[in-house]
């Protein structure tokens, strides 16, 4: 898959994540937020809690699902841009915050959603 069409995907698995997620009662606060530290696909809010979210999409599993792919380094990463992005919203940094993953792969009649809510802890 190209470049492009991997970009594509991601794009249009993040829009997917983001209705799934606003369908659980989710709000979307920021979507793509970069800094050096990383980037974070959505940054949501559930109740007074702010979630960052890693979207996670494969087309097979025969490697392992999308959740399986967040490794530590990862995580790590997820984390600093969190804190990051905490840092520069300081009523956002007063509420309860978590890391949720939401992993993806193509099923007969729609996409396979898996939401893994408070996936990893910060520490």
């Amino acid at each position: 898959m190209s470049k492009t069409a991997q970009q594509t995907a991601g794009t249009h698995a993040e829009a997917q994540a983001c209705a799934y997620l606003a369908d659980q009662g989710l709000s979307l606060v920021e979507r793509n937020y970069r800094c050096r530290q990383g980037e974070i696909d959505l940054i949501m809010q559930h109740g007074n809690t702010t979630v960052f979210v890693e979207v996670r999409y494969r087309r097979n599993s025969g490697f392992g699902s999308g959740a399986e792919t967040v490794d530590r380094r990862k995580q790590q990463k997820l984390i600093n841009a969190a804190a990051h992005y905490l840092q520069r919203q300081p009523r956002r940094a007063q509420q309860p915050a978590r890391f949720d993953v939401i992993s993806m792969r193509p099923a007969p009649k729609a996409l396979h959603i898996e939401w893994i809510q408070d996936a990893f802890q910060a520490g």
